[in-house]
């Protein structure tokens, strides 16, 4: 079982006490899905907070898995891309990108979403956006995709005889 933790971003719950409709839709999955969700933590759209605080949570041995909700608009104050961009050592594009593919056949607008995905210290960071249906529907998009590249995440070594077609096709 992988930990994750959730990190909402948005300047109004943030500074209010603004009832959160997204954490709980993302958590229920995650934990439906067997992940352990160690915690939730909210953080304004400033890019150098998000920064900090995905810098903190990825350096928990603990937490393999940060979902963020929020900021992947194309509002002046949207800064979760970029901050989870400086963070990260690698990108995994194809996450974000099947994310924004299925939203878009159903919300044509889904295609502006600036969401990316990114691994930083063997912790994969995924964002999502803040919208309650639309961060619930991105997640169950990729969420059967997420244990194996955890696994492999994990793994210092890949056999590569055993990397082959039938790895790939779980």
């Amino acid at each position: 079982m992988f930990g994750a933790h959730v990190v909402l971003v948005n300047d109004s719950s943030f500074n209010s006490d603004e009832k959160d409709m997204t954490g709980p839709k993302v958590i229920e999955i995650l934990e439906k899905n067997g992940f352990n969700v160690i915690g939730k933590s909210k953080v304004s759209d400033e890019r150098y907070k998000i920064e900090d605080e995905l810098i903190r949570l990825a350096a928990e041995k603990e937490i393999k898995l940060i979902v963020t909700a929020g900021g992947t608009g194309c509002a002046i104050r949207d800064n979760t891309p970029e901050a989870t961009l400086n963070v990260c050592e690698r990108i995994v594009p194809g996450l974000s990108e099947e994310m924004r593919r299925c939203s878009a056949l159903k919300v044509r607008n889904a295609i502006l979403s600036r969401g990316v995905c990114g691994i930083r210290h063997g912790t994969l960071i995924i964002n999502l956006p803040g919208n309650p249906d639309a961060a619930e529907e991105n997640l169950e998009f990729i969420i059967d995709l997420l244990p194996y590249a955890l696994e492999i995440m994990s793994e210092e070594k890949i056999d590569c005889s055993k990397t082959g077609t039938q790895r790939h096709r779980r």
